[in-house]
């Protein structure tokens, strides 16, 4: 549920996850994207694109869409909403649409966070501006870049694991959603990933 922190090769220490589990939404920084779209963007380049050319297109960089909230401010700060006593920003409003649960067992990334899309498009689009975030695999080195933040074959490998997992508090009732199962699969058919 809480971002973890990811090394990046260019930036250092870096925030990426899911940071509400009632959203299927994912932070990177200072960008929000869905999930499903994070997952399927990795297919179209792993799969279909530049480690895989033989089956497809060579698509060399392709785009997230998604919101950017360049102000810390208009952010928002995470564990204060986890702890119900900061409102402000994008993550404080969400949180108090969808609060963290009271019940320490019921922490688990929801599979069905697509129902509450709407919501959370409202609340960001108060906050945020829409951007597409460019998402790019060196074929040569492995690195991904996804806007302005690179990682290394490894690094990236665990950004996709911890999507896989249901981020920290893994999957409720450990169900995955069908987008997270499609891109396992369609990684476990791929010979050289990452």
């Amino acid at each position: 549920m809480a971002p973890l922190a990811f090394d990046s090769s260019n930036q250092g220490r870096i925030a990426f996850g899911f940071f509400n589990i009632d959203v299927d939404m994912l932070l990177l920084e200072r960008y929000f994207f869905f999930a499903d779209l994070f997952c399927d963007r990795v297919l179209d380049l792993v799969c279909d694109g530049v480690l895989e050319p033989a089956r497809g297109p060579k698509p060399a960089s392709v785009f997230l869409d998604g919101w950017d909230i360049p102000s810390p401010v208009d952010r928002g700060d995470l564990m204060g909403a986890i702890a119900g006593i900061s409102r402000r920003g994008f993550i404080g409003e969400l949180y108090q649409a969808f609060p963290f649960p009271k019940d320490p067992g019921a922490f688990k990334q929801r599979p069905d966070g697509a129902k509450n899309r709407a919501a959370a498009v409202r609340i960001i689009e108060k906050h945020a501006v829409e951007t597409q975030i460019p998402f790019s695999i060196n074929a040569e080195t492995r690195r991904a870049m996804i806007g302005e933040f690179e990682f290394d074959p490894g690094s990236f490998q665990e950004l996709i694991d911890y999507v896989d997992r249901g981020g920290m508090p893994e999957w409720k009732d450990g169900k995955r959603p069908g987008y997270v199962a499609r891109m396992t699969r369609g990684l476990s058919t791929v010979e050289r990933f990452p």
